[in-house]
């Protein structure tokens, strides 16, 4: 799709990238009925028609996607692990610099309730 110099590309209702996407669909799912060279026949002009799963391994194939999701995932894993970090810093250890795995956080957090739950009892 070409723009003209004064139309951006916030003007239009998808990107160039979800469009170029869109083409490519249109080429693969379409088929002409124009004579293929060499052999002298024609396809059909229906399209093909592709399975929900077909179409979302299609949209999971491009740049754009596989980047957007590996951003996403690196931000959920840092939030994962400043959650661990905070938990950690309130948990008594000997040494208290001692490092832990997440594993032994959670446990020692599950010990650590459970001998406040006691000492409130008490």
């Amino acid at each position: 799709m070409m723009l003209s110099p004064e139309q951006t590309d916030s003007d239009l209702p998808w990107s160039q990238s979800d469009a170029e996407t869109m083409l490519n669909d249109i080429k693969v799912g379409c088929i002409t009925d124009e004579p293929i060279e060499g052999e002298g026949k024609t396809k059909s002009l229906a399209p093909q028609t592709l399975s929900r799963e077909e179409k979302r391994r299609r949209r999971r194939a491009t740049a754009k996607y596989r980047s957007a999701h590996a951003t996403r995932e690196r931000i959920r894993v840092e939030a994962f692990n400043i959650a661990f970090a905070e938990l950690r810093k309130l948990l008594p250890t000997l040494p208290p610099d001692k490092k832990l795995s997440k594993i032994e956080i959670l446990r020692l957090a599950i010990c650590y309730i459970s001998y406040l739950n006691h000492v409130l009892d008490v």
